[in-house]
């Protein structure tokens, strides 16, 4: 019997004919789930730091859509970076300056 070698699938723009790559999704979809951590800092943080955060995740969402064809892995380290922002300045800014409690 012969090996059967396998075939990856890959999807096509019928547009312009280019392979279209999932990761860029990912990205977006990280995005949107950082957005929600973001927007419910509110009770944690101060205001002005609220207001830095989103503008934060909006430099980062203008970045990731920019980054959308061009370089199709990078959405994905941006929605990544956008959590360890979050993460960093939420948490950190708690347990040096006691936001939230």
């Amino acid at each position: 019997m012969a090996r059967r070698r396998r075939i990856r699938r890959v999807v096509v723009d019928p547009a312009s004919g280019r392979v279209v790559s999932p990761w860029p999704f990912a990205g977006l979809v990280l995005m949107a789930a950082s957005f929600f951590l973001y927007a419910a800092s509110g009770p944690l943080v101060p205001w002005w730091v609220l207001i830095a955060l989103l503008s934060v995740w909006a430099g980062l969402l203008a970045a990731c859509l920019r980054a959308f064809h061009e370089r199709p892995r990078r959405p994905v380290w941006l929605g990544l970076a956008s959590v360890g922002v979050w993460a960093l300045v939420v948490v950190g800014g708690g347990i040096a300056f006691g936001w939230g409690g």
